[in-house]
């Protein structure tokens, strides 16, 4: 997929269904070595977690094309993103902050104070964007992500939504 230069990409969120799945499988078969499952996703979408994605309308009378997208379950004073991916051709477009923006935009609307994550030892990537968001490493979690040889720690990422007045 060609896509045009991301300063004259005319996105759009919206909120994830099952007649999305196709294009989000795509995205998450293409991204991770263990994905998640159709299944995953279903459930997400059926218990109400926030599934948001971008979607750019690429040609007109055509299907928009899902860009990247967020599943992120919410706490009673915080968001534990989930899962975040952006398709292969869209990446280094800052997709994943715009998602990120979004997503921050939307838990401190809901009155949440904090964001939560975890992410792969070996997954240098995204951890920059992270840290680069603002995001501060809490802790790890031993053996948290399958392997081809077993498994990998990974860090527990927290981000502070609440505005700093000092």
């Amino acid at each position: 997929m060609t896509l045009p230069d991301f300063a004259c990409m005319d996105g759009q969120f919206a909120d994830l269904d099952a007649t999305h799945l196709d294009a989000i499988m795509a995205i998450e078969m293409a991204s991770y070595d263990f994905p998640w499952t159709r299944g995953n996703f279903s459930d997400s979408i059926a218990e109400g977690y926030r599934c948001q994605g971008l979607f750019m309308q690429a040609q007109a009378g055509a299907s928009p094309v899902l860009l990247g997208y967020s599943i992120v379950m919410r706490g009673v004073d915080e968001a534990h993103l989930l899962n975040i991916a952006v398709a292969p051709a869209c990446r280094g477009q800052k997709i994943a902050v715009l998602l990120l923006q979004q997503l921050c935009a939307w838990a401190r609307l809901e009155g949440l104070d904090y964001l939560w994550l975890e992410v792969r030892l070996s997954n240098l990537r995204a951890q920059k964007l992270y840290r680069d968001y603002g995001m501060h490493t809490v802790g790890q979690r031993k053996n948290y992500y399958r392997t081809a040889d077993g498994h990998e720690d990974a860090l527990v990422l927290n981000y502070n939504l609440a505005p700093d007045f000092s």
